[in-house]
């Protein structure tokens, strides 16, 4: 199987975004976003911002950040919600690569990696990367908080399987059916998403697949002890709670050396 890009999808995904996570991932870890950025000492950067569902709450909670994604329509979308909450003197967003980040070195205190940003960069060479860049822009002693999805390579595959549905907006009526697919000895897991829309009588199909490689924490841990990191907490909640292999979340809390 081979491995596709790990931005490849979520162009398609961004009008979708938000209706999927609000009945799924919803807001659960927002609150530990808003403390740690909060408690950061210099600039906040969200690496992987997409539609603002961090950066716009944090943002509200009275710190300034940065925002960076690849993909324009999330982008997009976000810099509507800014506008309307007029966020606009605290929240900025860039387009760019988290691979290589358009920013000058030591400009942070704090760089956040929420929901799993990092299991989209598929290909060892490219997490090491991001994690170099990382560094070179976190001052010396700033904070990079790393929130990965546990353990989706155990996750069972399926074929064609009804996920989620509802009402997007007033008018839209909009379903997904989902099947999973693994590479284990690679570590991917590739969601192959259809979303069906229904607006005015009208239906449409929208086709897009989303790939993550996922390490397990003492793998992540090593990388980061390369990168210049040392690592301060390994978390098994978004209230603090130690990690252990059957943990929920995987939460990892590093310092730049």
């Amino acid at each position: 199987m081979a491995a596709r890009e790990g931005w490849t999808g979520w162009d398609t995904y961004a009008a979708f975004y938000d209706w999927e996570n609000a009945q799924t991932v919803q807001r659960r870890d927002v609150a530990f976003w808003q403390r740690l950025a909060a408690a950061a000492e210099g600039e906040v950067l969200e690496l992987g911002c997409g539609t603002g569902r961090v950066s716009l709450p944090v943002a509200r909670s009275g710190t300034a950040l940065v925002g960076i994604d690849r993909s324009e329509p999330m982008l997009a979308r976000a810099r509507r919600r800014i506008a309307r909450a007029r966020l606009a003197d605290r929240l900025s967003l860039v387009r760019g690569d988290i691979r290589v980040l358009p920013f000058r070195a030591r400009r942070f205190g704090l760089v956040m990696a929420p929901y799993g940003i990092l299991q989209s960069l598929v290909r060892e060479r490219d997490l090491g990367a991001a994690l170099e860049s990382v560094a070179r822009v976190l001052a010396k002693g700033g904070r990079f908080g790393i929130d990965l999805v546990p353990d989706l390579p155990a996750w069972k595959e399926y074929s064609a399987r009804k996920t989620l549905s509802g009402r997007m907006g007033k008018s839209t009526a909009v379903s997904l059916v989902e099947s999973v697919r693994q590479d284990r000895k690679k570590r991917l897991t590739i969601f192959d998403q259809r979303y069906t829309t229904v607006r005015n009588r009208q239906r449409r199909e929208h086709h897009f697949s989303l790939t993550f490689r996922t390490l397990s924490v003492p793998q992540m841990a090593r990388r980061l002890e390369r990168a210049g990191f040392v690592v301060d907490a390994v978390l098994g909640d978004y209230r603090g709670g130690p990690w252990d292999a059957r943990a929920d979340v995987w939460v990892l809390l590093a310092r730049k050396r």
